[in-house]
C-alpha cells in the first residue's frame, strides 16, 4: 500500500511542478510538460513492478501513435482563444476535435493492421 501512495505522490508532484513553474515561465512549464514524464513514470513503475518488457514496449509504441492526434489540441486551442472564442468553449472544441482525430487514427491503424 505504501508503494502505491508513493507512486501517486510522485506522479502528482510532477503535475503540480509543471503548473507552478508555468505560472512563472510558460517556456519552462511547457518544456517540462512536453517531456514524456507521464509515459516515463509509467514505464519506470511498470519496470519496478516487474512487468514483462514486451508490455512496456507495447505501451511505448502505443504512446507514440496516440501522441500524434493529441498535437491537434495544442494547435487548435490557442488558435481558437486567439480568435476571441471563450476559453471553455475553445477547450471543449479542441478536446472534441482531438477525440475525433483519435478515432480516425485508430481506424487508419486498423486498416494497416497495426494494433495498439
Amino acid at each position: 500500500m505504501l508503494y502505491y501512495i508513493a507512486k501517486v505522490l510522485i506522479s502528482a508532484l510532477v503535475i503540480v511542478a509543471v503548473s507552478e513553474i508555468a505560472k512563472r515561465s510558460s517556456l519552462f512549464g511547457a518544456l517540462i510538460a512536453a517531456l514524456p514524464l507521464t509515459s516515463l513514470l509509467a514505464i519506470i513503475w511498470m519496470r519496478l513492478e516487474r512487468v514483462e518488457t514486451e508490455k512496456i514496449t507495447e505501451l511505448s509504441q502505443s504512446v507514440f501513435w496516440l501522441v500524434l492526434p493529441s498535437l491537434l489540441l495544442f494547435v487548435l486551442f490557442p488558435a481558437l482563444v486567439n480568435r476571441g472564442m471563450h476559453f471553455w468553449l475553445s477547450l471543449s472544441i479542441s478536446i472534441a476535435a482531438t477525440i475525433i482525430l483519435y478515432f480516425i487514427l485508430l481506424s487508419i491503424l486498423h486498416a494497416f493492421h497495426i494494433t495498439l
